[in-house]
């Protein structure tokens, strides 16, 4: 069976499409493959119960081997992850990998699936017809369908580009029912394996191996940091190292990431390096030396020490948990996937490189570009990319650094147009990646298809140098409302108005229509220029005209993100006790009343904040950073705090300041002001002065505890910088009274 392409695309044989011979063709892909040690897919397009029969028997094939299943309706017997699970093969090889579409094309699912089939492997997708695939009921919708939608709602705008990619590709052979089978393309000049040595599987490798060694053995405070796609050996090369340096005797290395299967390739390298060690599912032992797993959020609320700190797939950690990671450990190395499954680079870089050039001008990056796990010039690399968008890029800096925010068109955009507009697209979903450390994969499909969102962009000359993303939630009835409030329902989405009613207490919240932005994005290079705040201008005023009660935003709480906000005057009402395991971050939501109902909800959610805030310092928040409790404090209006306080109280507050009283005769005195005048933010303090505030008077922490939070040598330094605050606070009140009087 001879084949033929026509302008880079796959045609027909007249022959029909037996199951034997689609068996054969599954075959001669395979072996193609094998030949050049790259990947090929093969598409089966039919009705379930067809692509699930014609797929097994390409798999009775003995020739190929080591198969996984990702369905939730795999035959018995073989290797299966069920959908939404896919997370579970990261770090594992697979020689067939099967996504069964029928079970619902989960985006997250599919690109972490990808990248587990190996060189000499197929990728099977198991697909409706390519012509209705679009309209197709996915299951995986579901996720995209918020209350009141169901799947039917989902637009096909994603699977429609995915079909066009699909019949576009290199390497992608598509196979319908009961049409002739497709050829296949003349083989490339074959190319091997790479092989390098016995330990290191290329040059890039080694060279990444070689830094991270000389991170320990070196000066302290220079980081290494390594960069590359996947398939280059990245993890394993953290492996390596972490496994020579066991050897050496450094005694304790630990390994972070987002997620504890994301190491599982470092460990197996380490594994396989030293059989001889003992092994836990979270950590290794050499004798005395130990390499384990902890989870980023812990490494920043404990004291535990490290002799080397090894961070994967940090571009999945956001930047401020990065920074305190590289304050806390002085021996530290980061690696990064720049177009992946599991975050992006291109955001590692720009939100991270100042960091480093600032606090350890002595880094060194190096960049892994010899693909290991399969050839180079890989077309299922190549695909997945165009398919998920991996390599999307926002515009370039030269071509906005210029721009002024009168320069710009701020616009809605009609999202079927982006279809037809793929640079488009790729600029604005590149923009949300480098700008959101969170940004996967499913959120490309969310933005074509979700039907309660909205999408606006700032652009200029063809540029798109601003984004947000903006969903509509509540209007629920009254009898809703309440089971939301008593905890009886939970409707998909709607997290703002669920939020009031369930933990504020604000059963009226969920009956309101609630504008809420996911996220926003400025392009780096047009930061500080007013965008961002005209985007939420325009946001507001279109939710207005629309009738919308109220319009607000939660992210993960930031000194620089709760300051943008209050710029555009949208106030805390609410924050989270927890930190995020991924992000170490108190989540904050905040609000904007547009109506005169969305006010009455916005003043009882604000008061209640406002009044619990200080509260919640001294026990839940107890940890809480102190320049965030801070920013916290602000109020919409200067000098909205009173002070109740009796001679008495401003006498010992006055002798405290000047050395004459200890801290326990004023402290109720000190905390009641320190509240009050926090509330304007006071520019006299100074930063350790305001932390020596926060962190003893309002978090009631131990003078040790104070001394290790604010850098201070101990008690007597950190007593009298709270002295200092003191004295600026009765110099800031004194002076508030005379203008007020």
């Amino acid at each position: 069976m001879g084949y033929t392409r026509s302008r880079g695309r796959y045609v027909m044989t007249e022959n029909p499409a037996q199951e034997t011979d689609i068996v054969g063709l599954a075959r001669e892909l395979a072996a193609q493959a094998r030949a050049c040690f790259q990947r090929r897919a093969l598409v089966l397009s039919g009705d379930a119960a067809w692509c699930r029969k014609t797929v097994q028997g390409i798999t009775d094939d003995a020739r190929l081997a080591k198969t996984v299943w990702v369905s939730s309706q795999a035959p018995a017997g073989v290797a299966v992850v069920k959908g939404r699970q896919a997370d579970v093969l990261l770090g594992q090889e697979w020689d067939v990998v099967i996504f069964d579409a029928h079970s619902g094309f989960d985006v997250d699912d599919f690109g972490a699936a990808s990248g587990t089939v190996r060189g000499g492997g197929l990728l099977i997708l198991l697909a409706p017809l390519l012509e209705t695939w679009p309209q197709f009921a996915d299951p995986a919708c579901e996720s995209i369908a918020v209350a009141p939608y169901s799947y039917a709602d989902v637009s096909g705008r994603f699977l429609r580009r995915l079909v066009r990619v699909i019949e576009s590709s290199e390497g992608v052979i598509v196979v319908r029912r009961d049409a002739p089978l497709p050829q296949l393309a003349s083989q490339k000049k074959a190319s091997a394996a790479p092989v390098f040595d016995e330990v290191y599987r290329s040059a890039d490798q080694r060279r990444a191996v070689e830094a991270v060694l000389h991170v320990v053995r070196g000066h302290r405070r220079r980081p290494a940091v390594l960069i590359s796609d996947r398939g280059r050996g990245k993890s394993a090369a953290l492996g390596i190292a972490a496994a020579q340096l066991l050897q050496e005797g450094v005694r304790h290395i630990v390994v972070t990431a987002p997620r504890p299967e994301a190491v599982a390739p470092l460990f197996a390298q380490v594994q396989a390096l030293l059989p001889q060690a003992q092994m836990k599912q979270s950590w290794i032992r050499l004798g005395e030396c130990v390499v384990e797993f902890r989870p980023p959020d812990e490494l920043c609320l404990s004291q535990i020490t490290a002799d080397l700190l090894l961070v994967d797939e940090a571009a999945a950690i956001p930047a401020s948990l990065l920074h305190r990671l590289l304050e806390r450990y002085a021996r530290i190395a980061f690696a990064t996937t720049v177009h992946g499954y599991e975050g992006t680079g291109r955001g590692f870089a720009v939100r991270f490189r100042r960091i480093l050039d600032e606090r350890t001008p002595g880094w060194r990056e190096v960049k892994l570009q010899t693909p290991i796990r399969w050839a180079a010039d890989d077309p299922i690399e190549r695909f997945v990319f165009r398919a998920l968008l991996l390599d999307a890029e926002s515009a370039s800096d030269s071509t906005v650094a210029q721009l002024r925010l009168e320069d710009c068109e701020c616009v809605c955009l009609e999202r079927g147009a982006l279809l037809e507009g793929e640079a488009t697209l790729a600029q604005l979903f590149g923009l949300l990646v480098s700008a959101h450390y969170r940004t996967r994969p499913a959120d490309l499909r969310n933005l074509l298809d979700g039907p309660s969102i909205s999408v606006y962009v700032m652009r200029a000359e063809g540029q798109v140098v601003a984004a947000a993303l903006v969903t509509m939630e509540g209007g629920f009835d009254a009898e809703t409302a309440q089971d939301i409030a008593e905890g009886r329902r939970r409707p998909r989405g709607h997290l703002i108005p669920q939020s009031l009613a369930a933990h504020v207490g604000l059963t009226q919240a969920a009956r309101l229509r609630c504008t809420r932005i996911m996220r926003i994005a400025v392009h780096p290079a047009a930061q500080r220029r007013g965008l961002g705040a005209h985007l939420v201008a325009r946001i507001q005023n279109d939710a207005l005209a629309q009738g919308v009660d109220f319009a607000g935003a939660s992210f993960g709480a930031t000194e620089e993100l709760i300051a943008f906000w209050h710029n555009v005057n949208w106030w805390p009402v609410r924050i989270g006790f927890g930190r995020d395991h991924a992000s170490g971050s108190h989540s904050v939501m905040v609000l904007r009343p547009l109506t005169l109902a969305g006010e009455a909800v916005y003043a009882a959610a604000r008061a209640r904040f406002v009044g619990y805030l200080p509260h919640w310092l001294s026990d839940p928040l107890r940890c809480l950073e102190p320049e965030l409790a801070a920013v916290l404090f602000q109020r919409e209006t200067a000098s909205a705090a009173q002070v109740r306080l009796t001679g008495p109280d401003w006498d010992a507050l006055s002798q405290f300041a000047h050395g004459r009283r200890d801290y326990a005769e004023c402290m109720a005195a000190l905390w009641q002001l320190g509240v009050a005048m926090l509330a304007d933010a006071l520019p006299g303090l100074t930063a350790t002065e305001r932390d020596v505030l926060v962190t003893k008077v309002l978090q009631k922490r131990s003078w040790a505890d104070v001394a290790a939070a604010t850098g201070l040598a101990g008690r007597a330094e950190a007593v009298a910088a709270l002295r200092s605050a003191a004295r600026v606070l009765l110099d800031y009140s004194s002076s508030r009274s005379s203008r007020e009087g």
